[in-house]
């Protein structure tokens, strides 16, 4: 599965890639995230828990920072493990860069799964990967512009 995405998030660069660096606020912005620890400056570790399709899964894994040339980017890689589930296993390059609006946040992901998720089908994991990708946009949005932010976009 490949995804790729951009946002426009209303902070500066410095506190948009503090923010994807700091484990409190990942753990409040991952959808399902129950715990998630750094381990060293590059590499966390988490357990989230996830329902896909039929499917309900806890997964834990590692997450390590690789690439990284702050403020402007790094590529993330994790691992899960989510029992009989099977597994998930990916990617993504995540870049920062200046715009009049704030910081525009652009992603490319690749991601892998196997063992009962695998059998669920592209379609539905693709769609439940993008609708958890924007959940925590939208989380990681409120995160740093406040409460109100979506809601006065929504409504502007």
């Amino acid at each position: 599965m490949d995804m790729t995405g951009e946002h426009i998030i209303a902070a500066p660069r410095e506190e948009v890639w503090a923010a994807l660096n700091d484990v409190d606020v990942l753990r409040a912005c991952i959808p399902g995230c129950e715990e998630l620890e750094k381990t060293s400056d590059t590499t966390m570790e988490a357990v989230v828990k996830q329902k896909i399709g039929p499917v309900k899964a806890t997964f834990k894994g590692a997450v390590e920072l690789e690439n990284i040339d702050a403020p402007k980017s790094y590529t993330i890689r994790g691992e899960g493990q989510g029992g009989v589930a099977g597994f998930a296993k990916g990617g993504a390059d995540v870049s920062l860069e200046e715009v009049p609006e704030g910081t525009k946040l652009s992603y490319t992901a690749k991601a892998q799964v196997g063992g009962k998720l695998a059998r669920l089908g592209s379609r539905l994991i693709d769609a439940t990967a993008k609708k958890l990708a924007a959940k925590f946009f939208d989380n990681f949005q409120k995160h740093l512009n406040g409460p109100d932010a979506s809601e006065e976009e929504a409504a502007g």
